[in-house]
C-alpha cells in the first residue's frame, strides 16, 4: 500500500496541514501555524519602563530592543529609549501602555524574549531572558544562538 493509496496518509495542499480536506472544519487555519513573533513584557518592566520615561519627560516614547554584531560572544543586545515614532517596519510590544519596538532583523535573534527589570546587589536594569541563546558571555550583554 502506498500513500496514494492511504488518504489519511497523504498530505493534503499547503505545507504542514496534514490529511484534512480543503473543506474539513478540522483543517487548522494556515496562518495559526505559523509560530507568532513576539517580545513578551513582565509587569515589573512594564511598570518600572513607564516610570523611567516619565522621569525624564518622555512618557509617550518607547524603549527599542534590538541586536548589533559585536561583543565577545557575537552578537550583542540594543536597549535604548526612541523618541521618535516607530518605523513603518517595526514590531510594537505593549504591556499596560508601556511599549517596546523590535526592528524584523532583530526579531529574529529576540523571537520568545522575556524583558525583564531586576534589581540585586549586583544589577540593576532591565534584562532580556532570549531562550534562542546559545551560548552568553558573563556580562550578560552578548551572546550567540
Amino acid at each position: 500500500m502506498t500513500a496514494q493509496d492511504n488518504p489519511a496518509r497523504t498530505p493534503a495542499t499547503g505545507a504542514g496541514i496534514g490529511p484534512f480536506a480543503e473543506d474539513d472544519p478540522r483543517r487548522p487555519d494556515e496562518a495559526s501555524l505559523r509560530p507568532e513573533m513576539r517580545i513578551t513584557i513582565t509587569e515589573k518592566a512594564a511598570k518600572t519602563g513607564k516610570e523611567l520615561l516619565a522621569k525624564r519627560g518622555t512618557p509617550e516614547s518607547v524603549v527599542r530592543l534590538g541586536i548589533k554584531g559585536g561583543g565577545c560572544s557575537g552578537l550583542a543586545y540594543v536597549i535604548e529609549f526612541e523618541d521618535r515614532p516607530p518605523r513603518k517596519t517595526d514590531l510594537v510590544f505593549e504591556r499596560d501602555g508601556f511599549r517596546v519596538v523590535v526592528d524584523p532583523k532583530s526579531l529574529v535573534y529576540l523571537n520568545g524574549t522575556e524583558l525583564d527589570y531586576v534589581k540585586t546587589l549586583m544589577k540593576t536594569g532591565f534584562q532580556l531572558n532570549n531562550p534562542n541563546e546559545k551560548k552568553a558571555c558573563g556580562c550578560g550583554e552578548s551572546f550567540s544562538v
